[in-house]
């Protein structure tokens, strides 16, 4: 699971969790988290483009090759900002190429209106790099206090309404990563 938000003061590690918490409850699968707050990836510093594949010059882009290659699906969760997904998130994808490609998705957005202009720009991107995006992409959508007054929450009392999307997402990438191991 990639937490798509560096910002300070995000919610994502929280809906992460709880997200990864229903995934093993329900498929019965290891869920990493991959915070990109632990993974500084600067813009634009490899001297070739992500298509041409390794061998990176940046040990940063190494690491998180490696980091991207061992994941059998991804699972991004994500805030929408301005309609759109976080810089970060861009940049993380945009670091690699041939190690998105084929990989399941899912995409978990959320955010004031729940995040569906960003999980179809996400989306478009994913497909981009040739990941094998699920259509079910669950946008959860907060409370105006949790948003600007920073209000606690509990995503799994204040979201019940999200999870049969959540779980369908999981469903279906857990199917996708099942069909995979067996070919």
């Amino acid at each position: 699971m990639i937490m798509g938000s560096t910002r300070a003061g995000r919610i994502c590690p929280k809906i992460t969790a709880w997200i990864a918490q229903l995934g093993h409850a329900s498929t019965g699968l290891t869920y990493e988290t991959v915070d990109l707050a632990d993974w500084p990836l600067p813009m634009n510093d490899e001297p070739e483009i992500p298509e041409k594949g390794l061998p990176y010059a940046q040990a940063h882009t190494r690491a998180w090759s490696e980091k991207i290659k061992t994941a059998d699906a991804v699972i991004f969760v994500t805030p929408q900002f301005n309609w759109g997904y976080p810089a970060a998130l861009k940049n993380a994808i945009d670091h690699l190429y041939h190690e998105w490609r084929n990989k399941p998705a899912a995409i978990v957005t959320y955010g004031g209106h729940g995040g569906g202009k960003c999980a179809e720009q996400l989306k478009q991107i994913a497909s981009a790099v040739k990941m094998r995006v699920m259509p079910t992409m669950p946008g959860i959508i907060l409370p105006k206090a949790v948003i600007r007054e920073a209000a606690p929450f509990e995503p799994e009392h204040d979201f019940q309404q999200h999870l049969p999307s959540i779980q369908n997402a999981l469903a279906e990438l857990a199917e996708h990563i099942n069909v995979t191991s067996e070919s």
